[in-house]
């Protein structure tokens, strides 16, 4: 019986490696295949690490030829909170993005769900709108907004720039619409019949299914609002207590403008969070965007 078995089991193989001069030859192609990828990303690169090393440098280091720290100084990053309130600062870019992105969720993605799945008078020219909406500068409206948030005594906060997303975002719209395209009517048909309204129908099915496109559009949203710069400047420029971080890592820049060190210490601990976000949310994000367009 044993040897019955023993004779019945297929013989292993044994993968054998490739000689050195084989590998070798295969990296070399490699390389060659990918030469300009490489390229553009050191291209890329370059800045970053830049701003890495020269964080670690002391002030001296920063404005010599010097190109590697020695020794590292990590007390860089301290001194970079002593100097400038970085934690109140990234507080408001937090209230910011995070506000900014749940309004803008909240109000796009109904009207999503009615351009893309109900049966409505003017639907299409509603579309037609949003549409129009996406290609209007935003420079062309800002002195009126401005006054009018102005005139509601606003201006000076944070609420100029996240009360408007509760209007929507014309881009967010357009997004989750494709996305919402691609959902099957089946399942929406099923939900009715079994006595689902359409706002059940909305928060039970479609946002289930939709869970990629929602995490791109709230990721689009939050790091714009993370690194909006503009708007912020423009209404917060005059209270220091609301400035965001962009804001106020212009103003560290302009006050440390020839220590270097510190300045790239600042923009390191800026960008530090977006870098990590975005790999975190990288494989939502990529999905969300694929599948959007899929069905015209």
């Amino acid at each position: 019986m044993t040897s019955a078995t023993a004779k019945a089991q297929p013989p292993t193989f044994t993968r054998r490696k490739p000689p050195a001069n084989v590998r070798r030859r295969r990296f070399l192609v490699t390389v060659a295949d990918h030469s300009f990828l490489i390229a553009a990303a050191l291209v890329f690169l370059a800045p970053f690490v830049f701003i890495v090393l020269t964080a670690f440098m002391t002030n001296d280091q920063a404005l010599s030829p010097d190109l590697w720290p020695h020794p590292f100084r990590f007390q860089n990053f301290a001194d970079v909170f002593s100097e400038a309130p970085l934690w109140r600062y990234a507080l408001n870019s937090l209230i910011y993005g995070g506000l900014a992105t749940l309004f803008l969720l909240a109000s796009s993605i109904p009207v999503a769900y009615a351009l893309a799945k109900l049966r409505w008078r003017g639907r299409e020219a509603a579309f037609l709108i949003v549409l129009v909406a996406m290609l209007l500068p935003p420079q062309v409206t800002v002195i009126p907004v401005y006054v009018m948030w102005a005139k509601l005594h606003l201006v000076g906060s944070l609420w100029p720039l996240i009360l408007p997303n509760l209007l929507g975002d014309a881009f967010s719209i357009f997004l989750l619409r494709q996305f919402f395209l691609t959902i099957p009517d089946e399942y929406l048909d099923a939900a009715r019949v079994d006595g689902c309204g359409e706002f059940r129908i909305l928060t039970t099915v479609v946002l289930r299914l939709a869970k990629p496109a929602i995490a791109a559009v709230a990721l689009f949203s939050f790091l714009f609002c993370f690194n909006d710069f503009f708007g912020p400047l423009l209404y917060t420029g005059e209270s220091p207590d609301n400035w965001t971080l962009s804001v106020g890592l212009a103003q560290f820049r302009t006050v440390h403008q020839v220590q270097w060190n510190l300045t790239m210490a600042a923009t390191l601990i800026v960008i530090a969070p977006v870098v990590v976000l975005f790999f975190l949310a990288q494989r939502a994000f990529v999905e969300g965007v694929t599948l959007t367009g899929v069905k015209g």
